[in-house]
């Protein structure tokens, strides 16, 4: 059974902060900072899989299936360890994109193990470790079902074309949520956050990578190919509406609360919080909007330097296997990057956990897949002036 309204959603998608923190990032993940880039031949270690049966993987909390009587087991990873014979060290140590970079770059940089052999990070963030050579290239040879079963949508970013470097985890939809039934219409578009009889109704997330993408589709802009112009175009927008008392606030992951509440009746959201809130809510809606709707993953990774990278392409594969993608897709309830999975799910003998089969939020249907796109990262040339306008608006 997927957990739903007794869990508290993670915060998966990061804030980004201070603009000297982000000022850093930007210039170390340029050439400014020559050392920091690794060559493809000074990235592998001697691989000890074949005599070195265990694995450390860091990922977020409550981002893996638990025992419902016992939140310490991890029933798919337990599956794993056993077929396998592979003891797993799992640590919930990422909270924030940012902190998590900060906390392993000194030890990738300088040609160090990071004690980890599996990480997941957002795919924004998963572009800068690419681009400075902080991961190894995956053998997709030891992953026939990455090869088969992973969503044609997400197959090919701009950053990891034919994701040679990145795995997606989950996936999800930044769109729009509403209290329907107070608002009392419904929203079809961005450019609907502006009407009149939501002033001071309003809310938008604050990190510029989670924020940028979907208003820019409100402005009609395909965002894989998107160019500064759109950006401050974007930037003049939001602040207009920021003058007019349009927008409440801009949150992290908090926005929940306010849309609870009532405080707030639309904002950007994320699809996996929304199919939360909606089990004790039904009046809250999610929206792809008409001009379409950003669709993002947390992708797995093998660092530099790590000592069982085999094994760790092997546990990737795992997680591709519909069944057991289905199981984890029951309880995280983010967007599947297995769509195998829908059938697996369809067939399951429970009523409750059968319906997510059809549940468009996690297998979005055919007219919401041709409205999502990945968006263009941002560039580290591009970050600083970015961040730093992005940051005096929304008050960071």
């Amino acid at each position: 059974m997927p957990q739903t309204s007794s869990r508290t959603s993670p915060s998966r998608r990061s804030l980004l902060r201070a603009l000297g923190g982000t000022a850093a990032l930007g210039a170390l993940a340029g050439c400014g900072v020559p050392a920091a880039y690794v060559r493809p031949g000074d990235r592998a270690v001697t691989d000890a899989s074949a005599t070195d049966h265990r694995l450390t993987w860091a990922n977020w909390p409550l981002y893996i299936d638990t025992d419902d009587r016992n939140p310490n087991r991890r029933p798919t990873l337990e599956a794993f360890e056993k077929r396998a014979g592979i003891r797993v060290e799992y640590i919930e140590e990422i909270n924030d994109n940012d902190e998590f970079f900060g906390k392993i770059s000194p030890a990738l940089m300088n040609h160090q193990s990071t004690g980890r052999d599996l990480i997941v990070i957002s795919d924004w963030m998963c572009a800068r470790f690419v681009r400075l050579g902080w991961v190894q290239e995956m053998d997709r040879a030891h992953q026939p079902n990455v090869a088969k079963h992973l969503d044609p949508l997400l197959r090919s970013p701009a950053f990891d074309e034919g994701r040679r470097f990145t795995v997606p985890w989950q996936s999800g939809i930044t769109g729009i949520a509403y209290n329907h039934k107070k608002l009392g219409r419904e929203i079809r578009g961005v450019k609907d956050l502006w009407a009149s009889d939501l002033k001071g109704r309003v809310t938008l997330l604050s990190g510029l990578d989670e924020s940028f993408a979907l208003l820019m589709q409100g402005n009609g802009v395909d965002i894989t190919r998107w160019t500064a112009d759109d950006f401050h175009d974007v930037c003049d927008e939001v602040q207009r509406q920021v003058g007019r008392g349009q927008i409440r606030r801009f949150t992290g992951n908090d926005y929940t609360k306010d849309l609870v509440s009532g405080d707030v009746l639309a904002c950007q959201a994320y699809s996996g919080d929304v199919i939360q809130l909606q089990a004790d809510n039904p009046d809250i809606r999610f929206v792809v909007p008409e001009e379409g709707a950003e669709l993002w993953s947390d992708s797995l990774m093998i660092p530099n330097r790590a000592r069982h990278k085999a094994t760790a392409e092997r546990l990737i594969d795992y997680y591709y296997q519909p069944e057991v993608a289905a199981e984890l897709a029951a309880w995280v309830n983010y967007v599947c990057p297995v769509p195998a999975a829908k059938e697996v799910l369809a067939a399951d003998p429970d009523k409750d956990t059968a319906a997510l089969a059809d549940n468009p939020l996690i297998f979005p249907d055919e007219t919401m897949r041709s409205r999502l796109a990945i968006a263009r990262d941002i560039t580290s040339a591009e970050r600083v002036d970015f961040a730093r306008r992005w940051n005096k608006i929304v008050g960071l």
